[in-house]
C-alpha cells in the first residue's frame, strides 16, 4: 500500500466544515465574524507516550483525545484537525481499528480531519487541532478564551472528574501495582481512552478565572495557572484525594497519593472561580454532564500548599517533566 493510497482509504472523507481539506496543499477554514481560531499540537511517541503494543483502537482516540483536552481547557468548540503520522509500515490490520478510533471521537465533536503527512519510520502521531472561540469580549484580553492567567486570590479551585486512575493504570501495567480485575479495566480504559471535557470548557466561559488540563499532573498543571496569575494556593489534601474513586481501596498510601497529585494523563479541567460564582459552576457542572469538586483556593502568597486535616503542609513530589533526568516510560503523557 502506497502512502496516497493509504491516506485515501484510512484518513479521508468530505469535510463539509471546511473550505478545503484533505488533497491539496493547505487546509482553510472559515470562522464566523467575531469568532478566534484556537490552535494547540500534541505528538504521542510509541515508548514514550503510550505502549507500542497498546490496542489501536484506544490509541486513534487518545491521539485526538489530548488535544481535544486543550480545546476544553480553552473553552473552544473543536473545529477540525490535521493529522501528522510515522509508521514502521502500512499495516492495513493496525490502520483500519487507529482509524475507527480516531473517526469515533471526532464525529462525537464534530472535529472535521482537514490535512497533515505520512511517513515511514518509529511510529509516532502528532495531531493539530482546530477550535472556535468569542474574540469580541471587552477587556485587555480582548478573548472569551479560559486563560491561565486569570485566576484572583480568593477564587476557589474545582477539578472535574476523577485524578489518578489513570497513573495507577500505568502503574498496574509495569507491574509495579497489582489491581483487582475491576480496578484494573477501569484505570487502563483511563489510562487508554480519556474524556475530553470539552462540554465544560464551554459551559464555563464567562464563569471560570483561569483553567488548565490535566496532562502532566494536577500539581504541576494548577502551578502553570500560579505562574501565569501571579497568585499561590492552598489544597485541601482530603478534597483531592476524594476525586480518586480507588482511595479507599488497599493501595499504598504514598503510591495513591503521588498518582493523585503527579500522576498526570486525567485530562481533567483544573479551574478557578470566585466564590459569588459556585452556583454557576455547579449548573456548568450539572449541565454538561461532568462531576466537579471544589479541591482548594487561590491566595496571594506565593506557593502550592497541600494541607492535611490539621492545616498543616505535607511533603509532595513534582509532577512529570520531560526532559527531566529520570523521564522515561513512566507514565503516559502528552504535554
Amino acid at each position: 500500500m502506497g502512502e496516497f493510497e493509504l491516506i485515501k482509504r484510512y484518513f479521508t472523507r468530505p469535510s463539509p466544515g471546511a473550505v478545503l481539506g484533505v488533497g491539496d496543499d493547505s487546509a482553510i477554514l472559515q470562522t464566523a465574524p467575531g469568532m478566534q481560531l484556537a490552535i494547540s499540537t500534541d505528538m504521542l511517541i510509541a515508548g514514550r507516550h503510550f505502549f507500542p503494543d497498546v490496542d489501536p483502537y484506544s490509541l486513534g482516540h487518545k491521539a485526538l483525545a489530548v488535544n481535544l483536552s486543550d480545546l476544553a481547557a480553552c473553552g473552544a468548540r473543536p473545529m477540525a484537525f490535521t493529522l501528522a503520522l510515522s509508521l514502521p509500515s502500512a499495516d492495513a490490520a493496525w490502520l483500519e481499528p487507529f482509524s475507527a478510533g480516531l473517526w469515533a471521537l471526532a464525529d462525537a465533536h464534530g472535529c472535521e480531519l482537514i490535512g497533515g503527512d505520512t511517513t515511514r519510520g518509529p511510529l509516532t502521531l502528532c495531531i493539530t487541532v482546530f477550535g472556535e472561540v468569542p474574540g469580541d469580549a471587552k477587556g485587555p484580553t480582548r478573548t472569551l478564551a479560559l486563560l491561565r492567567s486569570g485566576a484572583q486570590a480568593g477564587d476557589d479551585i474545582y477539578v472535574s472528574g476523577t485524578l489518578g486512575e489513570a497513573a495507577l493504570g500505568l502503574q498496574h501495567q509495569l507491574g509495579r501495582l497489582q489491581l483487582d480485575a475491576l480496578a484494573a479495566a477501569a484505570c487502563r480504559a483511563r489510562l487508554e481512552r480519556p474524556t475530553p471535557r470539552v462540554a465544560l470548557g464551554l459551559a464555563l466561559r464567562g464563569i471560570a478565572s483561569a483553567c488548565a488540563d490535566v496532562s502532566d499532573g494536577l500539581l504541576g498543571d494548577l502551578g502553570h495557572i500560579l505562574e501565569r496569575s501571579s497568585v499561590g494556593a492552598q489544597l485541601d489534601n482530603a478534597a483531592v484525594l476524594a476525586t480518586c474513586p480507588w482511595a479507599t481501596s488497599d493501595i499504598d498510601a504514598q503510591l495513591l497519593h503521588d498518582c493523585v497529585l503527579n500522576g498526570g494523563d486525567d485530562y481533567e479541567l483544573v479551574f478557578t472561580a470566585a466564590p459569588a460564582h459556585a452556583a454557576a459552576v455547579a449548573a456548568a457542572a450539572h449541565a454538561s454532564g461532568t462531576p466537579v469538586q471544589r479541591i482548594g483556593r487561590i491566595d496571594g502568597r506565593p506557593g502550592l500548599r497541600v494541607l492535611d486535616g490539621a492545616g498543616l503542609a505535607l511533603a509532595t513530589s513534582r509532577s512529570f517533566d520531560h526532559f527531566s533526568q529520570d523521564a522515561n516510560m513512566q507514565r503516559s503523557s502528552a504535554t
